[in-house]
């Protein structure tokens, strides 16, 4: 029998690389989108040349839209990915933010509770619901910043603590999610997601900082470096991620009602600095940067630890950073004219 799936936000970045898997899968796949993001409406006419998939422009915000889409789709998977991405947007307008993450996930998990409670929900969350995890310890060693004594990485039971207008809606969302699952009984599930990049990712230096700094490096552009260069951060391939929403649906019992943290792990972290020096090495080019101060939430170090996703989910990541980084500069190259709106 066909699996089926809904996807939120189907036409960004993590989107369409997931619309893309699943479809190739053989999955009926069915994205939601208001395209109202940059290289949206690029990568869903990319994505319906690459796969067969239904499309339906509705906003999260429009409950009633949901309901009417969850209950004519009823799909046996929805991957909830639709939100306000930056927290230098949030801080700038935490209405819409807050409407557009915490409302509009409170939406799709009443909309599936409603319309198609059988349905397994995965939302996107993010690492900033730990903020700046002031009680553990970061050193710096070798011209970057990393923990102290964390040398797995953080687990989930590290203390939420939420941290700017954008930590504080998608803290929300996770918590809505988790908990629709134990006071409902819905299957559902949390990703912690770290550092994600990849190719048809429209990055700017507010949000999708590998994206940027590779785009930006192969177009000649200038870079800011919010805060010293030295924080890390473990960087994940959109292609593993991707695997991890797929291994989260073959393992349903083991992942509802539960979160999980996401990203490259210890084995795959960089600085901004050090991104910047792979750069400059692999396309041979001078990178011109300029210093602003730390950006509100922003945290020195985050490394996720991996153990309950390999546990639970039997998931790690099988891309380097490094040739990830390589692929995403290449793809780049390729395509400049996707990113013409920078001239």
């Amino acid at each position: 029998m066909t699996k089926s799936i809904l996807i939120t936000g189907g036409a960004g970045f993590i989107g369409v690389n997931s619309a893309r898997h699943f479809a190739s899968k053989g999955w009926q796949v069915t994205v939601v989108d208001n395209l109202s993001r940059r290289g949206t409406e690029d990568n869903l006419q990319w994505l319906q040349a690459q796969s067969p998939i239904a499309f339906e422009r509705a906003d999260i915000r429009d409950a009633a839209a949901m309901e009417r889409i969850v209950g004519q789709v009823k799909p046996d998977v929805l991957l909830h990915l639709a939100a306000q991405v930056a927290v230098t947007t949030s801080v700038i307008d935490p209405r819409e933010d807050f409407e557009i993450n915490a409302l509009g996930t409170f939406n799709m998990l009443e909309a599936v509770r409603k319309q198609s409670p059988d349905t397994f929900f995965i939302t996107a969350s993010t690492n900033k619901v730990y903020g700046k995890m002031h009680n553990v310890e970061v050193v710096e060693r070798n011209g970057r910043y990393e923990y102290r004594d964390l040398t797995d990485g953080v687990t989930e039971d590290q203390q939420l603590d939420f941290h700017s207008p954008y930590g504080c809606s998608k803290g929300v969302a996770d918590q809505y999610t988790i908990d629709y699952s134990r006071i409902y009984g819905l299957r559902t599930v949390a990703f912690r997601q770290s550092c994600v990049y990849g190719t048809r990712q429209f990055g700017i230096e507010d949000q999708g900082w590998v994206a940027w700094f590779t785009i930006a490096a192969v177009l000649g552009k200038k870079i800011t470096i919010y805060g010293d260069g030295k924080q890390i951060r473990d960087v994940l391939h959109v292609d593993d991620l991707v695997r991890a929403y797929e291994a989260a649906a073959s393992h349903q019992d083991q992942a509802s009602g539960q979160a999980f943290n996401i990203g490259g792990g210890p084995g795959n972290t960089m600085s901004l600095l050090e991104l910047l020096a792979y750069l400059k090495e692999e396309l041979k080019i001078d990178i011109p940067l300029q210093w602003d101060d730390w950006r509100p939430g922003d945290q020195p170090v985050f490394v996720c630890n991996l153990k309950k996703a390999n546990d639970l989910l039997g998931w790690q990541p099988a891309i380097s950073v490094r040739d990830g980084v390589k692929s995403l500069s290449q793809w780049v190259s390729q395509n400049r004219e996707l990113f013409n709106w920078l001239k």
